[in-house]
């Protein structure tokens, strides 16, 4: 049973709010460590801190109250000039903040966070009295009990059978220099303490020394997407506004087809309902766009995090690495940001941690101290364009060739036949890594496959360009949303397929003096560069009806081919109905055309996946029988 019955919206709201504020937090206390005398950032961590107190006190969560308001009154000595932003005093503010978002991990599990880590609170109590030391004492093996039922359990009721949340908010709202340890009547939990992990970083922050419980904050394995979505009263105004238009054409045309069952068909009458059926289409066409737009939300949300990742992530590798963010206001689908937040972590580490030269090797390249690492959104047209860029070392072509020949990922034949930007997209092989030995940064081959696998599960590419000693940009390349795709129809014999338009670069009539054999595979060669003829019908299985008469040049991050058709019915943005209780292998989901008819949306990469892998592709019966659209010609 949860903790928050009868609070569940309240604890909903304060989830959203408070998470906004705390990702504001974090990164102007990565302001505040280049800035430190900087009164405006001061005054709005303080803020931050008082409104998530104020909001988890509402809802009795008197752990996560103590815990801000120390943290808010050692900003009010800072912003009122009695004590200085020090290296260690920040030290213990970003790991209060750590401790806050852990106390927010229970809480969306419907569980009352536990006590904050003592070795935290001493810290915070010494920094406020001025007599913090540079490395605080560790935590103690002793701490709160975990248990789930219990997760604030830190004073019993008087009769022994509860909490006393009486005496818990009293203590929450205590001044924090009187603020008593609170204990439990009952034996305590003896958990063994987690070695401190060996950092770069001087004055490490204090670590938690017990373990969060199994219904604690969740894992990113097990996290459950965020399904709420903040919208523009405005917008919501224009979708309200075009119903009501909708509405009154609707009334019209009811009107008009009256008029012509009566048996009135002159032409006022037909020509009245022309312009009813045209103001319905433009109405129609403006809603969608209108409602589209409400799932738009600023990328700045998702990069609002990234600042504190790569500042922690810096300064454990003992690197002076600023983040620099663009293109905030840029707005994306609200169901891609969150699929977006991993893929972006991985780069902004591999930039940190792999492109980011060290210190003394920066200056004997004559480069500055600092290095700057950018991300940056902006729209395309119809695309939004992500890039992480750094300013560091660069990455060697042929070194890369060389250590995925050595890891055996590629032959050397391979590897002379490649040019350099085939050898920077070896990095996302499955098991490529430059590291020459595994921390915990680094070193596993993990993380760079999966960053474009991510990508392209979201209809989007993602290209890399590199200068030696210059540094390396990733260029992620994704669709504005993925409720609608443009698509190009294609087909066999009558039967329709829809192909994603991101991928086609042209159409080709297939001569068959044209096509050449080269390794036991049909070619084409195309302004000079020799394209394998990949056969639709080969990529599904199926035999062949009559010889394809038709091309699409197709490129996608891995290579470039010729997709044989027997003909194509032109483009469509197709609005994306997808199959999940059954979804054959190589489809993306189906559409319906405008006479009704069902197309299915190829995933020409797991198409061509199947058909490398010795699959041969996707049979007819799974593909349209177990469908029920019937078989093609």
């Amino acid at each position: 049973m949860s903790d928050f019955s009868g609070m569940e919206d309240l604890l909903q709201d304060f989830l959203v709010e408070a998470g906004d504020l705390l990702s504001g937090v974090d990164n102007k206390l990565v302001d505040l460590e280049r800035a430190p005398g900087d009164l405006g950032l001061l005054n709005d961590i303080f803020r931050g801190f008082h409104t998530i107190k104020g909001g988890a006190g509402f809802l009795n969560a008197s752990e996560l109250v103590t815990l801000c308001h120390l943290t808010e009154n050692l900003f009010d000595k800072l912003r009122n000039g009695e004590l200085q932003v020090t290296p260690e005093n920040m030290d213990v503010i970003l790991a209060s903040t750590g401790a806050v978002r852990d106390m927010f991990g229970y809480l969306e599990q419907g569980v009352q966070p536990h006590a904050a880590d003592p070795a935290l609170i001493e810290s915070l109590r010494q920094a406020i009295a001025g007599t913090l030391s540079t490395a605080p004492a560790p935590a103690p093996a002793v701490a709160p009990a975990a248990a789930p039922a219990a997760s604030v359990a830190t004073a019993a009721a008087p009769d022994g059978q509860g909490l006393d949340w009486g005496k818990l908010m009293q203590v929450a709202i205590a001044p924090a220099e009187t603020v008593p340890a609170v204990v439990a009547t009952s034996a305590p939990v003896i958990v063994e303490a987690e070695p401190a992990p060996v950092a770069a970083a001087p004055a490490p922050a204090p670590k938690r020394a017990d373990k969060p419980p199994a219904a604690g904050p969740r894992r990113d394995s097990e996290k459950t997407r965020d399904n709420s979505i903040r919208v523009d009263t405005a917008r919501l105004d224009q979708v309200l506004n075009l119903s009501g238009e909708i509405g009154l054409t609707k009334n019209r045309l009811n009107a008009l087809r009256s008029d012509i069952l009566n048996g009135r068909s002159d032409t006022e009458t037909l020509h009245a309902l022309d312009l009813a059926v045209s103001q319905l289409d433009l109405l129609v066409s403006d809603l969608q766009n209108a409602v589209m737009k409400t799932r738009m939300q600023p990328i700045g949300r998702l990069f609002q995090k990234y600042p504190r990742i790569a500042r922690d992530l810096a300064r454990s590798l003992g690197k002076d690495v600023e983040l620099v963010l663009a293109g905030e206001e840029t707005e994306i689908d609200k169901t891609m940001i969150e699929d977006l937040s991993d893929p972006i972590i991985h780069l902004i580490r591999n930039a940190v941690d792999h492109g980011v030269e060290e210190t003394q090797e920066r200056l004997a390249n004559g480069k500055p101290e600092k290095s700057n690492v950018r991300l940056e959104a902006r729209q395309e047209g119809d695309h939004i364009v992500i890039l992480v860029a750094d300013d560091g070392r660069g990455m060697n072509a042929e070194k890369l060739r060389a250590k995925a020949v050595a890891k055996g990922l590629i032959t050397d034949e391979e590897a002379n036949t490649m040019d350099e930007r085939q050898s920077f997209n070896l990095i996302f092989l499955p098991g490529f890594s430059m590291a020459s030995q595994i921390s915990d940064v680094s070193g596993r081959g993990v993380g760079m496959d999966v960053v474009r696998t991510n990508i392209q599960k979201l209809n989007g590419s993602i290209d890399i360009r590199s200068s030696l000693g210059k540094g390396t940009t990733f260029i992620i390349s994704l669709p504005l949303t993925l409720a609608i795709l443009p698509v190009l129809l294609v087909r066999l014999g009558e039967q329709p397929f829809a192909v994603p338009l991101s991928m086609v670069r042209e159409i080709l009539p297939i001569e068959s003096a044209e096509v050449q054999e080269v390794g036991g595979r049909a070619t084409m060669v195309v302004r000079g560069e020799v394209l394998p003829i990949m056969p639709l019908c080969a990529l599904l299985g199926w035999e062949p009806v009559q010889a394809p008469a038709y091309g699409v040049l197709m490129q996608s991050a891995e290579q470039s081919f010729i997709l044989a058709i027997d003909s194509f019915a032109g483009r469509e943005d197709a609005v994306i109905k997808s199959l999940d209780d059954f979804r054959p292998k190589g489809v993306a989901g189906v559409t319906t055309l405008s006479n009704g008819q069902i197309v299915l949306i190829l995933d020409m990469k797991e198409l061509l996946g199947a058909l490398g892998d010795g699959r041969g592709g996707v049979s007819r019966r799974n593909l349209l029988a177990d469908l029920g659209l019937g078989q093609a010609a």
